[in-house]
């Protein structure tokens, strides 16, 4: 999918990409993205004329979920049983930080 992706959009950062397209371009893209995304997933976000001043969609498995409250989308999180156990450091081993986080 990575390859896909780097044709219409930049890639800023490992798996993060970014562009300026219009609904129709956005919606082949953001087509793609669901199609291939097998057990991974994604958010797009993209400018609109409501209060927030953005729309965003997400796909695949994830805790997070849109919710409406009132005409304004805010993101719920699921419980993380819902989720299927992902391989990787002990729980009790605390996560390794490179470089400057950017918010």
């Amino acid at each position: 999918m990575r390859g896909r992706l780097a044709v219409w959009l930049l890639e800023v950062r490992a798996g993060v990409y970014v562009g300026t397209y219009g609904q129709r371009v956005r919606e082949m893209i953001w087509g793609q993205v669901c199609a291939y995304i097998e057990d991974g997933n994604a958010v797009m976000a993209w400018a609109a004329p409501n209060d927030a001043g953005f729309e965003f969609d997400t796909c695949g498995r994830n805790r997070r979920v849109a919710v409406d409250f009132d005409g304004l989308r805010l993101v719920s999180f699921g419980p993380e049983a819902a989720l299927p156990a992902q391989p990787g450091p002990a729980a009790t081993t605390p996560p390794r930080r490179r470089g400057r986080g950017v918010l």
